[in-house]
């Protein structure tokens, strides 16, 4: 029997990696680091963000109506000679003839209330109402706000507002000082 070795050579070209290997390993691991940085560099946004749907939005509202049972710190005759007027008209339509009687609106003050209607709300829902005083009031604590429509901008009536003025404010005044925080002429 005879052995019989050779000796191979070698390809030395198979361990060489060629440029084709290395144009691979490249796009690899280039791939893989732009997969890794791409969702730190876009910005997220919430569909509900950037989508409009057709008609659909929300209707900002606003009414005038009359805030009761201020205690001294509604609007003056003087400077607020409407305060009166709508609260002669509002009586009137109660059936409360007050014509020719000389009233004080000290407890009375004429406000502006806005609020925003959201969309899909549903007939009888709640929704937030914001109160400020129109005249010369000085604050509006523990004032009850009357019936008041709230119209939108086609000039239809959306809702209506009515309760309890809650403030976060409050003025108090001494002898020799007051203090105020915030703002006592303005509620929810």
């Amino acid at each position: 029997m005879f052995q019989i070795i050779l000796n191979h050579k070698k390809d030395k070209r198979k361990n060489r990696p060629t440029a084709a290997r290395h144009f691979m390993f490249a796009l690899v691991a280039g791939s893989f680091l732009f997969a890794q940085t791409v969702p730190v560099l876009a910005k997220t946004s919430r569909i509900k963000d950037i989508v409009d749907i057709e008609g659909v939005r929300e209707n900002q509202l606003i009414g005038y109506g009359l805030v009761v049972g201020l205690n001294g710190t509604g609007d003056g005759l003087g400077n607020s000679p409407f305060t009166e007027q709508s609260l002669i008209a509002m009586l009137e339509r109660l059936g409360v003839n007050v014509r020719g009687q000389n009233m004080n609106t000290g407890n009375v003050a004429a406000v502006m209330v806005t609020a925003t209607l959201p969309p899909f709300t549903n007939q009888g829902s709640h929704i937030d109402v914001n109160v400020s005083a129109l005249g010369d009031a000085t604050s509006l604590q523990g004032g009850t706000l009357l019936v008041t429509p709230l119209l939108a901008a086609d000039g239809d009536v959306y809702a209506v507002a009515q309760g309890e003025v809650n403030i976060a404010g409050f003025s108090a005044e001494g002898d020799a000082a007051s203090v105020t925080q915030n703002i006592p002429t303005a509620g929810r």
